[in-house]
């Protein structure tokens, strides 16, 4: 059993004000592996004021002190790779191979990635007769999720560190194992005291009290748009920064000259990745109508070629939804796609065979969808793909846009022209073509009800920073 009960706050692991246990599971197995502690407003503010008494010097210390601090957190994390993967795998129920590939991969990469950007970032500029100063916007409030627990921590802390901020974390209550592994990294990595303090607990507990503290500048925001919605709202009081990194509907285009095979076999893989638990996953393919029937083949050869186990096990398979009220979530949605008329090509309603145990969904694919169901305009965040039919390209962007949220959009064509319309056309903050990977120093966040802001390499550190003009009268000369 893993003890996740105790707070970092100021350099230092402490027990919560009050005690308020809530069991860790592993959703491979249903069983309980740890316990962890739902803080309090009391704990937030105990580390806010540490963060807020730190802020008073990192604030004004040089890049060079922070590369050298991130270098050596980087140094650390390294050496706690494989105990990053396996704490994912316990907590979210990722299989241990992803885990180790690109889930602990994301830590490492968003350290070094800042670490780059730190060494080139300018802070001071000459504008005509004003020196311009990037600043620190102060304490910063993060709150995460589940589904890449650290690579949503690791984005946050690392530009923060980068330019001069401390921080509170709110890990998920329901993946802290990684959280706390991290922050043991931090400090061993001997982050100053009180610039890094974690808190554990949930959202209308400590997830309020942070976005609503009078003395947290910034609060930056990784879930549902529901809850970002509720974020932004308690952070309104005093008009604090929000940047939210929310929801996704994420269409994608295959267009007349692309491989069909090739293409859809590709999208399916792409969509159940993770389980289908990504804000940025492809879940409506938008196929040709004159081979509407065709794709809907291919999709289902490729959903029924992908194995669902244990999380523990190794090899390319799928694992668990995260926990039994995601899965109801999801069977919940499957159902009514059902209800609305659609076909399921592959998959369905309850486990996989010989899953019982566990949060196991089987790849589903549905066909005969329009974009007006409900499977093709909510968040399903499980392993569920619908496939709509297009006679041209503008009904392909059209019906790519009709979604309330723009995180992300996938494209596949070889016609050059092509690419440059549409990709221009797509209302998302992030275009992928042909299958091409989106990087660590490229910006991730979307438009519309997918959120604000961006994070990851450069660009992520923008978001930290307060910009000053510091004016001297203009020369006669």
């Amino acid at each position: 059993m893993r003890d996740c009960r105790s707070f970092y706050i100021d350099g230092k692991w402490v027990s919560p004000i009050k005690e308020n246990d809530y069991p860790i599971e592993n959703p491979s197995t249903e069983e309980n592996v740890g316990l962890v502690s739902l803080g309090s407003v009391e704990d937030v503010d105990l580390a806010v004021k540490a963060a807020r008494t730190a802020f008073c010097k990192f604030g004004f210390s040089t890049s060079e002190e922070r590369i050298s601090l991130l270098e050596k957190l980087l140094e650390v994390y390294k050496s706690h790779y494989e105990e990053m993967a396996e704490a994912i795998s316990i907590e979210m129920g990722a299989p241990i191979d992803f885990a180790m590939e690109d889930q602990a991969d994301c830590g490492r990469g968003h350290i070094a990635a800042t670490l780059k950007a730190l060494k080139k970032y300018e802070f001071h500029s000459e504008k005509s007769n004003a020196t311009i100063v990037k600043e620190p916007i102060g304490v910063c409030g993060f709150i995460t999720p589940w589904n890449w627990p650290i690579n949503q921590i690791a984005c946050k802390v690392a530009p923060a560190l980068a330019t001069g901020c401390t921080m509170v974390l709110k890990p998920s209550e329901i993946a802290p194992l990684s959280a706390q592994l991290f922050s043991k990294i931090v400090h061993q990595a001997g982050i100053p005291a009180g610039v890094y303090n974690m808190v554990h607990g949930d959202g209308p507990g400590v997830g309020t009290a942070i976005s609503n503290h009078d003395d947290i500048d910034m609060v930056s925001f990784t879930g549902s748009t529901r809850a970002g919605i509720a974020v932004s709202t308690a952070a309104a009081k005093n008009i604090k920064r929000v940047t939210l990194e929310l929801g996704g509907k994420s269409p994608n285009i295959i267009f007349d000259d692309a491989d069909l095979e090739t293409a859809v076999i590709s999208g399916v893989m792409a969509c159940m990745e993770n389980v289908g638990q990504s804000c940025n996953a492809p879940t409506r393919m938008l196929v040709p109508a004159d081979r509407y029937q065709e794709a809907m083949e291919y999709a289902r050869k490729a959903a029924d070629s992908i194995d669902v186990s244990k999380s523990h096990e190794h090899g390319k398979h799928i694992g668990p939804l995260v926990s039994r009220v995601h899965f109801d979530k999801v069977q919940r949605l499957i159902q009514t796609g059902i209800d609305e008329g659609a076909r399921v090509v592959a998959g369905g309603a309850g486990k996989p065979d010989g899953l019982a145990k566990g949060y196991f969904v089987k790849p589903t694919i549905f066909g005969d969808v329009n974009n007006q169901m409900t499977i093709a305009r909510e968040e399903i965040f499980g392993p569920v793909l619908v496939l709509i039919p297009f006679e041209t390209e503008e009904e392909a962007i059209n019906v790519a846009n009709d979604t309330a949220y723009g995180l992300a959009a996938y494209v596949q064509t070889y016609d050059e022209k092509r690419i440059d319309r549409v990709t221009r056309r797509l209302r998302a903050g992030m275009v992928r073509v042909n299958g091409a990977p989106h990087v660590y120093t490229s910006p991730f966040g979307g438009y519309k009800q997918s959120g604000n802001g961006r994070e990851w390499g450069e660009f992520g550190l923008e978001d930290f920073l307060e910009t000053k003009a510091i004016s001297r009268p203009l020369s006669n000369g």
